[in-house]
């Protein structure tokens, strides 16, 4: 795959990660920083939102996101109020979604009604761009995406896609971004599904700390091994790779200033 871009020093970007989960999360908040690398930190409850917000705040490259899990629905759907409360001075949303894997099975219904209910609240906003995890529930994520959030009311980001190709199809014309880690370019149907994505739509990842650089947590500067991997694996320079993926994250976000000035 042969592109050509123009001559820039883009910073590396990690647009799903968990910094506030790291054993010493102060120290993961002020590595980033010097790093530098475009952070999308994640949060699980809107509980942790102000917080981390605060750790952010000197930090340009760190953005945070209001979260509610859908693994902690079930304990905390009630912070549903606190989510609303929030939202509106929160541009990212994020980690949002559903979980259908037996462990968290039973609470898939809930799960569904919260999904919906944070899609509605965001759709009604008009401005935000949303991290979204999808286990065993691809499907039913991206009907609720299709009902709930048309694209010109928001932004989707895929976190950890593990759909079907049919699915990441429709996910594409749904508008929706992809956040790729290296996990995923372990498996040949999942690289398979990761080629068959628009580059344009491609962003990296890491999900640290829940994924491993030897042995110990990943943490986003540590997106240049997922960035080497999946270069390789598309057959592009790396320098040319890194490049796009922050064209794609400038565009995502100018989409989303777009829609805010209405310009969409």
């Amino acid at each position: 795959m042969e592109l050509k871009l123009p001559q820039m020093h883009p910073h590396l970007v990690d647009y799903h990660c968990h910094l506030d989960l790291y054993a010493d999360y102060e120290l993961a908040f002020a590595q980033c920083c010097r790093e530098q690398v475009e952070t999308l930190t994640v949060t699980t409850t809107p509980r942790a939102w102000e917080r981390n917000k605060e750790l952010a705040s000197h930090c340009t490259s760190i953005r945070v996101a209001l979260g509610l899990h859908p693994q902690l629905v079930e304990e905390g759907h009630d912070d549903m109020a606190l989510f609303e409360r929030l939202l509106p001075d929160a541009r990212y949303v994020g980690e949002v979604g559903l979980d259908a894997s037996p462990r968290y099975y039973k609470s898939f219904h809930t799960q569904q009604k919260v999904f919906q209910h944070i899609l509605c609240c965001c759709a009604e906003h008009g401005d935000k761009i949303i991290s979204i995890h999808a286990v065993r529930a691809t499907r039913d994520v991206l009907a609720a995406i299709e009902t709930y959030l048309p694209s010109n009311n928001g932004k989707a980001v895929l976190h950890w896609f593990t759909g079907s190709k049919a699915e990441a199809k429709k996910a594409v014309d749904l508008g929706c971004y992809f956040s790729v880690n290296r996990e995923m370019l372990k498996s040949d149907l999942r690289r398979e599904i990761v080629t068959s994505l628009p580059i344009e739509r491609i962003l990296t990842e890491t999900d640290g700390p829940f994924t491993m650089i030897g042995n110990r947590p990943s943490k986003p500067s540590d997106i240049i091994t997922t960035l080497t991997d999946l270069a390789a694996l598309l057959a592009i320079d790396l320098s040319v790779l890194r490049s796009q993926i922050s064209i794609n994250l400038r565009n995502l976000e100018t989409e989303c200033t777009s829609i805010r000035l209405g310009k969409v």
